[in-house]
């Protein structure tokens, strides 16, 4: 795959940006969507015969709560300096979002790059967020009594409300605003969150406001629990404390012992739902629903409405269908301790099509910010040697190369989902080990991982308007 990625970027092959996807993919997608629903019905009945004895779920350990090790200070002064460049640049540089190296950050590097890095190698941005850097410059200001702050979060009334509301608005940004990818408009978006964060962390408290508050640092603490690496820190003699880099199984960090208050699912649900939405907001069948024709699109700024009620309508839908499932699952085992963990395996399925959505993208668009990097403002330098590359999307028209994509696309979803069954099994079998009453309660989860198997490889082989 990392040959294959520098032979894509390779300066020599090169023509037209190509962000979306734009062609009709001619494979018998049919036989896909129903394969890769087999394989995650398969995965669950596998479960059943190999994990259903009372010996298993009795040896599963859950992992603790976490422990967050401190972050690098020097990283985190080096990452709020390279925010505040990059604002810089964002007002000053080309005015061209595929020129200039803001949105190319934002968009490509960091919310698609960063995501994917994270799940091979574990929380990268708890040692690169630039918030603990400005949550150290805030402890030297006056302190505002904190009593009501902590009555108040230790009740779950705010807990992870503020980072629901903060992401929404961030996915409005991305999939409905008429130009997400404009320089000024992200630069001016970064300053007032940044203002937001640090009154926020001043108010409430910096560990308390990044721990639950700050949307980005829950997702990506939430995404590296995928991950098959992660840092341990560990103490020798009671003095030293140490990084160890420890593995274990992939998606394991998902076994976790603390049940996620109502706030936390909806996180998760609304991630998994914005990346859902954003592939649905550009199929014919959405189209057509919100009165539009497809071969006559009218532009953003006409869809601001329908989206919106769109995004807000398919957080509703899919909240609905996890409280339904739950509601279920109860009612077939109203003796297991809780069943509340099952969120846990909805994340590795909201990034299995995270990977798939962005991946075409991601491939073009990364040559973009190679190019960038070199000539940050514009000036005609070639700092790195890449500023003369010429973008390469020629392989979203070859055969082999477009096969290859979509292979890679419909097995992180079929994969992702096949995930999802392990871990929601697991759980269940550590809640009440063995029995036919741990089976039954996984029927309604597994139907509703099937059906979002269907709806994901759908939403990857039907035809799309932008």
């Amino acid at each position: 795959m990392l040959a294959g990625f520098v032979f894509i970027i390779a300066p020599e092959f090169a023509f037209a940006h190509a962000a979306q996807r734009g062609h009709v993919l001619l494979l018998p997608t049919q036989l896909y969507i129903a394969g890769g629903a087999v394989v995650v019905a398969l995965t669950f009945i596998f479960m059943v015969i190999v994990a259903g004895k009372s010996v298993i779920g009795k040896n599963i350990n859950l992992n603790p709560p976490e422990v967050q090790d401190k972050p690098v200070i020097l990283l985190n002064v080096l990452s709020l300096i390279a925010m505040i460049i990059l604002v810089w640049i964002g007002f000053k540089g080309s005015r061209d979002p595929l020129s200039n190296l803001l949105p190319l950050t934002i968009w490509v590097v960091w919310w698609i790059g960063l995501t994917m890095a994270t799940v091979i190698f574990g929380n990268i941005w708890h040692y690169i967020s630039p918030w603990p850097a400005m949550e150290k410059l805030i402890s030297y200001l006056p302190r505002i009594p904190d009593h009501f702050n902590s009555r108040l979060f230790s009740s779950s009334k705010i807990a992870y409300w503020p980072a629901v509301i903060l992401f929404f608005c961030f996915a409005w940004l991305e999939l409905i605003h008429p130009s997400p990818m404009d320089p000024d408009t992200i630069a001016n978006i970064i300053m007032m969150y940044m203002l937001i964060t640090v009154l926020a962390m001043w108010i409430f408290g910096g560990k308390q406001w990044l721990r639950t508050c700050e949307p980005f640092t829950v997702f990506f603490r939430m995404v590296a629990w995928l991950s098959p690496i992660y840092l341990k820190a560990t103490k020798e003699n009671n003095k030293t404390r140490l990084r160890k880099i420890k593995l274990r199984w992939p998606c394991s960090g998902l076994l976790r012992s603390e049940l996620l208050p109502l706030s936390g699912a909806a996180f998760v649900l609304l991630v998994l739902s914005t990346v859902s939405f954003d592939g649905l907001s550009k199929t014919f069948w959405w189209l057509s629903l919100v009165g539009i024709n497809p071969l006559e699109f009218p532009g953003k700024t006409a869809m601001v409405l329908p989206n919106t009620l769109g995004l807000i309508a398919t957080f509703l839908v899919f909240s609905a269908a996890y409280y339904l499932t739950q509601k279920i699952a109860n009612s077939l085992n109203p003796e297991a301790k809780h069943a509340g963990r099952f969120i846990y395996s909805l994340i590795p399925i909201a990034f299995g099509y995270h990977f798939a959505h962005y991946l075409p993208s991601f491939l073009v668009d990364i040559q973009y910010f190679l190019i960038a990097f070199s000539d940050p403002l514009n000036q005609g330098w070639n700092l790195f040697g890449t500023s003369d590359w010429v973008v390469s999307s020629s392989f979203l028209t070859h055969f082999d190369s477009v096969v290859l994509i979509w292979l890679l696309q419909i097995s992180a979803i079929v994969l992702a989902h096949v995930a999802a069954v392990i871990v929601a099994y697991l759980h269940e079998l550590h809640e009440s080990p063995g029995g036919r009453r741990t089976v039954l309660v996984q029927v309604p989860a597994t139907v509703l991982m099937v059906g979002y198997t269907v709806f994901g490889l759908w939403l990857l082989s039907t035809p799309v308007a932008v």
